[in-house]
């Protein structure tokens, strides 16, 4: 739900809170804001300028001469080269002395020979706008000099809040400043809804033949006298930044009493209308073409609203476009109605749309506000085009039960765990208009028709909580010796790492610290100096510097016991021998072997490889400052599958393919893939900073080119992220090609790189700019050719 804070205000106003508390209110109260931000980027001395003359530039022929009365004193001279200026317009005009959005500052200079006192504005110029084609146009009733920001309102802020699926009395102006009072005790002055004037116009019949799920339907006819009339400025700027586009007076005020009472209307033109309303459910076979222009198929269970010629709306969804209002539309049917919200849930899903409508009857509108929205829409209708309006057709069914609530004080205060007084907790309820009565038990509570959500007793414990305060519950630790120890955010424990293995199939196992000599001499790249002087076994001598023996022989217990396929990890101390005695440092490691799924007949019999558990162990390394770099000299490893790893220039383990030599003699059918790495380095995390997520759509260019064939691709990555500019939010490798149409001694390395900025649209120019640097880096430091 997006809205204007001077929209709320002018219903309820916190003087003590500004933007930022009032926000901060909302979110502890329930109601998360997920975005504040402000309508205009700042700017000064920019006024409301009127144009006297306009004549052309004597040197230039696109430009103009114009004297503009900006309210000081004397007419301005003012060279503007605009399209759309005319004698007689407002338009924004910065003063010498103005700052504008990007820094520039407006300086009285001459324009091909000619004084020029200031600069008219376009929206884009005053940062309103990502383009426009000329000047701003303003009202024929702004005042020559009013400051801009003033008199369009320009410092008003944007609040967005997201709202849980039960609260859906606040997707409404109405509904969000009756929140604002009773989180803030401030009164809140509410909507005045004046009801018009009947005029004995033909009357529309209604039959609603669902009455489950359509209780309530409202509608009038509505005679307009200059439906073409404009939709004045004040709801304009309000729909606008609610994020709503104008369509035209009679749509804009639907639009409008949608977001400031909640409750979804929409306008037929009377015109096309053939004989009674019905409200029903479809027809087998039945189609609508809808305001989007989309035509659908309709199914027995979507409720519809039709004429005798079949339907005309998708109930609670969106209307036909047959039977759409235009701008020309005289005589118009006007409906207000409430739909179950089970007769409306999932309908739009299932054919791909989505609506106010649908949003708000999806969660439960206020059945009690039906009339009230009616004549709300019929009352501005009137005022702003004239006409008159009939009286209104009402259909009203069973509508929900609003059934009186138990609401204890004693279980209030002991599901908090603090101490409110009765008269507290019925002042905090009352303040959300419930009325509580006052019985022998407690409070009667009945829920008002706007609140769904509030059924049971805790519903109402909630309430009371919310509108205390969450955070003036106090925090009372639990009674006992021990606590919890404190959990440093960036630090994680060994046991995520563990779970982390086990989300990706591994199991874990625990063996002895102290292994076969042979073993050890075999496996690590630093046999263990510490043998035991009283060993329990000839294979348990020495104490493991690598946990990979006990991760073989618990491979070959498997395998000697048909088990083909296996993936393990263990975390464990190893020790090795320092100048001060013996290290005892903790590390984690892992083998994989077999099949890479477990037999099925949907997946071919793949072995696993170095790259899945290379995957494997990117899951357990921090997001970024790890390293993979080729390592021969393993003596247990394959020698061209096997991999140092490094975190932030220190390498911290290793991952390969068991040497072939070493399978043969454990006997394998095919060699396991192991790693190990240290625990340490593996436990500290960064905390997660904000970034800004990018409003603008992300470009892609691909770049392949061809380099000796001793490059590595890591270094070559490493080189461009260093020097990728700004722009550049995504750059990876996804090709690598020797073969036919690459010379010999040459491979081909395709990069993807993902631009996309978070203040505006990338210009093909800055595209080509980025790239520039890109293949600048790859030519000097790599001699790269473009392919």
């Amino acid at each position: 739900m997006k809205f204007s804070e001077s929209w709320l205000r002018s219903l309820v106003n916190p003087s003590g809170l500004d933007s930022d508390a009032l926000a901060h209110a909302l979110t502890m109260a329930g109601l998360e804001v997920e975005a504040l931000e402000s309508v205009a980027p700042p700017f000064e001395r920019v006024v409301v300028g009127h144009v006297l003359t306009a004549e052309k530039h004597p040197q230039a022929d696109r430009l103009k001469l114009l004297t503009v009365d900006a309210g000081q004193g004397a007419p301005l001279q003012i060279v503007c080269g605009a399209p759309n200026v005319t004698v007689g317009m407002k338009a924004p005009c910065a003063l010498v002395g103005a700052r504008l959005p990007g820094g520039l500052e407006i300086k009285a200079a001459k324009v091909r020979g000619i004084e020029s006192s200031g600069m008219m504005c376009s929206e884009k110029e005053l940062g309103l706008a990502e383009t426009s084609d000329g000047l701003l146009v303003l009202a024929e009733d702004a005042p020559p000099g009013a400051d801009l920001r003033a008199w369009l309102d320009l410092d008003d802020r944007l609040f967005t809040l997201k709202l849980t699926p039960n609260r859906a009395d606040c997707l409404s102006i109405q509904g969000i400043a009756r929140e604002v009072s009773a989180i803030t005790g401030t009164p809140s002055e509410g909507i005045a809804v004046q009801a018009v004037a009947v005029a004995p116009l033909p009357q529309r019949e209604v039959c609603v033949d669902e009455p489950g799920a359509c209780p309530r339907y409202l509608g009038r006819s509505l005679r307009l006298q200059n439906p073409e009339c404009a939709t004045p400025d004040w709801m304009l700027r309000r729909l606008t930044r609610s994020g709503l586009r104008s369509r035209g007076l009679v749509v804009d005020v639907t639009n409008y009493v949608l977001l400031e009472l909640g409750q979804p209307l929409h306008a037929f033109d009377e015109s096309r209308l053939q004989g009674a309303i019905a409200v029903r459910w479809a027809s087998p076979a039945e189609t609508i073409t809808l305001l989007n222009e989309q035509r659908v198929e309709l199914e027995p269970d979507m409720l519809v609203i039709a004429d005798q010629n079949g339907p005309v709306a998708l109930a609670g969804v969106m209307g036909g476009l047959e039977s759409a209002v235009t701008p020309q539309s005289r005589d118009v049917f006007l409906e207000s109605a409430f739909f179950a919200p089970d007769a409306i849930a999932g309908r739009a899903r299932r054919l791909s749309l989505s609506s106010d409508s649908s949003y708000r009857f999806e969660r439960g509108v206020d059945f009690g506000a039906t009339r009230q929205a009616l004549e709300r829409a019929s009352f501005l209708l009137l005022s702003l085009c004239g006409g008159e309006a009939g009286p209104v057709v009402e259909r009203t069914a069973s509508l929900p039960a609003r059934n009186p609530v138990l609401v204890r004080p004693a279980r209030v205060r002991r599901v908090l765990g603090m101490e409110l007084s009765d008269g507290t907790i019925r002042e905090l309820l009352s303040r959300l208009g419930l009325e509580p009565e006052t019985g022998p038990q407690g409070f009667q509570v009945t829920p008002p028709s706007f609140r769904f959500d509030l059924a049971i007793e805790p519903d109402f414990v909630e309430e009371v909580a919310r509108l205390h305060g969450y955070d003036a519950i106090p925090a009372i630790p639990p009674t006992g010796a021990l606590e919890f120890l404190a959990a440093p955010e960036t630090r994680r424990h060994e046991d995520d790492l563990a779970q982390l293995l086990v989300a990706r199939e591994y199991q874990e196992v625990v063996t002895y610290s102290f292994v076969d000599r042979d073993d050890e001499a075999a496996l690590s790249p630093q046999p263990s100096q510490a043998a035991l002087i009283n060993p329990i076994a000839t294979q348990y001598s020495v104490m493991r510097s690598t946990l990979a023996a006990g991760l073989i022989n618990t491979l070959r217990f498997n395998v000697s016991r048909k088990q083909d396929r296996l993936k393990i990890f263990e975390i464990g101390r190893c020790f090795s021998r320092s100048a001060t005695g013996y290290e005892q440092s903790k590390r984690v490691g892992g083998l994989l072997y077999g099949l890479r799924h477990p037999e099925q007949w949907a997946i071919g019999a793949e072995g696993v490889d170095f790259y899945d558990l290379k995957g494997d162990v990117e899951a357990l390394l921090p997001q970024s400052g790890a390293r993979f770099t080729a390592w021969a000299d393993h003596p247990a490893l394959h020698p061209g599958r096997a991999s140092a790893v490094s975190l932030n220039g220190k390498q911290i383990g290793w991952i390969g393919e068991l040497h072939p030599k070493l399978a043969a003699q454990y006997e394998f059918p095919k060699a396991p893939l192991l790693f190990e790495l240290d625990l340490e380095p593996l436990l500290a995390k960064d905390l997660p900073h904000h970034r800004e997520t990018s409003r603008f759509q992300p470009i892609r260019r691909d770049l392949a080119v061809l380099v000796p064939e001793s490059v590595l691709a890591g270094d070559v990555l490493d080189a461009l992220q260093a020097e990728a500019p700004t722009a550049v939010s995504e750059l990876s490798l996804f090709d690598l090609y020797q073969g036919s149409g690459v010379p010999s001694g040459k491979k081909s390395l395709a990069f993807r790189i993902v631009m996309q900025d978070t203040e505006r649209t990338l210009t093909e120019a800055d595209l080509e700019s980025c790239v520039a640097v890109l293949l600048k880096v790859l030519q000097s430091r790599f001699n790269a050719e473009l392919r």
